[in-house]
């Protein structure tokens, strides 16, 4: 959506760190939030006039000392700092843009990892979000809230278009964050997929969507937990793992382990109910 990716990651990410994270006073009359330009151009030993070209698009080619500065200034974890140079790469051509619709299969060896997890919520997502492959767990989670009401379901869209969300996500405002910033990062390098979502959810969902997508300033989680309420009543708090799998599609498995008792509870209950995926409804 922004033709200045790398400007855009590197102002809110300066609009995000707080002065106190890197030993600077906070100060009175502070009109911006974050740091000032002139306090990140000190801190990474760079003039405000350069810092103000990068963030505005002007200049896109920064050196590798340069984005190492930037990337200690800012306090960028690992793969934050790999995003980084994965921008300049996208900004300078020497990346292009994804050029041919990504995979929408799933190996046939994923999908059978898939089913070993048995009761164990897990699925299949691309970097847009799609659902691309669930197994039996996941579908005794995710169909009860209509997540899986759409073929191909989508994460983002429920998140931002479904009003179920609200109720299914008691947290729903930080997982909203989560899929603004993960929709940020896959179409800040060229996702076509991520990109039209995002058009379409400026669209659809308004400024909800809009305002987290426009500040997001760090990568989505890849660990975690969520909170989830069944129609039942029931909440569960589940921990994620999303672990990337081999190819160029960059597709993930996620794979939701009991954070409580209440997850453990679920997971017997799904094994007890036998909930069934028909043979060829894996793969989306």
């Amino acid at each position: 959506m922004s033709d200045n990716a790398l400007g855009g990651f590197l102002r809110a990410r300066r609009e995000a760190i707080t002065p106190a994270e890197v030993g600077l006073p906070e100060g009175p009359r502070r009109r911006v939030p974050g740091l000032r330009r002139a306090e990140l151009a000190d801190l990474a030993g760079i003039s405000v006039e350069y810092l103000t070209r990068l963030e505005r698009g002007r200049d896109r080619s920064p050196s590798g000392q340069v984005l190492g500065a930037l990337a200690d200034a800012l306090r960028l974890s690992p793969d934050e700092r790999v995003h980084l140079y994965r921008l300049v790469k996208a900004a300078t051509g020497a990346v292009c843009a994804q050029a041919a619709a990504p995979a929408r299969s799933v190996r046939a060896g994923v999908r059978a990892l898939l089913d070993r997890l048995g009761d164990t919520p897990a699925f299949v997502t691309d970097p847009a979000g799609d659902v691309l492959a669930f197994n039996a767990g996941f579908s005794a989670l995710a169909a009860p809230v209509g997540l899986l009401d759409d073929e191909p379901a989508n994460l983002a869209r429920f998140v931002f278009a479904d009003s179920r969300a609200h109720t299914a996500f008691p947290e729903w405002d930080r997982v909203a964050d989560e899929w603004a910033a993960a929709l940020r990062a896959a179409a800040d390098l060229g996702e076509r997929a991520a990109v039209a979502l995002a058009e379409e959810l400026s669209v659809t969902a308004g400024g909800e969507f809009t305002r987290r997508f426009a500040a997001s300033a760090v990568l989505p989680a890849w660990t975690g937990t969520e909170r989830w309420r069944l129609p039942s009543g029931d909440t569960l708090r589940l921990a994620y793992e999303s672990l990337p799998l081999p190819g160029t599609d960059e597709h993930r498995l996620v794979v939701y382990l009991p954070a409580d008792a209440s997850g453990c509870a679920h997971t017997a209950s799904a094994g007890s109910r036998a909930v069934s995926v028909p043979a060829g409804t894996l793969s989306v």
